[in-house]
């Protein structure tokens, strides 16, 4: 500190020293953070978990980051059971992510959840902040619990940007096959008459043509799990986009997904 006035040296000396006090007052706590899809079960590592950040909510600052990995959860319990106030939905090796920060003064802290991973163009983020205090840990029960919205929602044909000839040959028309694996955020399946019920969802498929709307079909249960149909006839070139929606009229839980094709 050569040079630097003796006033102005006891006034840094004694800012490092706060510092320094400050940090080794820090007191480890622990977070346990779960992802649980509306409708259904826990996401974690059947569908790649769900990317977990810990930021403190009035600096921005970033804390701790990770992914929830670990099971669904118990299907009985969170499913058929009845869920009186406080009651407790995860289990042993229900999915979750857990940090430990270093805290040394009671923090508001936001905590945001992003996916399922899994299914980046299905994925949803949500997010919610409290106060924590230093050695106060949030592991308890369910933990620092968020609802992820949303289906998800994969086309599987026709592949994005395949192109189709239209030909004479065929009457000038183009055959186009629709199909879609739709699940809950979690995995869980969709089957009429099951747990999770297909019959009352709304299932569409809207197709555009260049831009402008085309026709909108429902989708229809295949007979294989999660997997769900449409056909239509295409008579005229262009560039086409296929929009799968569902929608749960009983919740207004809402998935989508998309794909292109072009008739050449």
């Amino acid at each position: 500190m050569k040079g630097i006035p003796t006033g102005a040296r006891f006034a840094i000396l004694a800012i490092l020293v706060a510092g320094l006090a400050t940090v080794a007052a820090a007191t480890p706590t622990t977070i346990t953070v779960k992802v649980l899809a509306r409708g259904a079960k826990f996401i974690g590592t059947s569908m790649g978990g769900a990317l977990v950040t810990i930021r403190d909510a009035d600096t921005g600052e970033l804390l701790a980051f990770g992914v929830t990995a670990g099971k669904t959860g118990d299907t009985e319990r969170i499913m058929k059971q009845q869920h009186p106030r406080n009651r407790v939905l995860s289990t042993e090796g229900t999915a979750a992510f857990t940090a430990v920060l270093d805290l040394d003064r009671p923090r508001r802290l936001q905590v945001t959840a992003t996916g399922p991973l899994a299914n980046r163009a299905s994925a949803n983020t949500v997010s919610s902040t409290q106060w924590v205090l230093p050695g106060r840990d949030i592991t308890a029960g369910d933990a620092w619990l968020l609802e992820m919205p949303g289906f998800a929602v994969q086309v599987l044909s026709p592949p994005t940007h395949v192109k189709l000839p239209l030909r004479r040959s065929t009457g000038n028309t183009v055959p186009i096959h629709i199909e879609a694996n739709v699940t809950m955020m979690c995995g869980c399946p969709l089957v009429p008459g099951d747990l999770w019920d297909a019959s009352t969802y709304e299932i569409r498929a809207s197709v555009t043509r260049n831009g402008e709307p085309f026709t909108e079909l429902p989708m229809t249960w295949t007979g294989t799990a999660s997997h769900f149909a449409a056909d239509l006839e295409v008579h005229e070139r262009g560039t086409y986009v296929v929009t799968v929606s569902v929608f749960d009229p009983a919740t207004g839980n809402t998935g989508v997904g998309t794909t292109t094709f072009l008739v050449t």
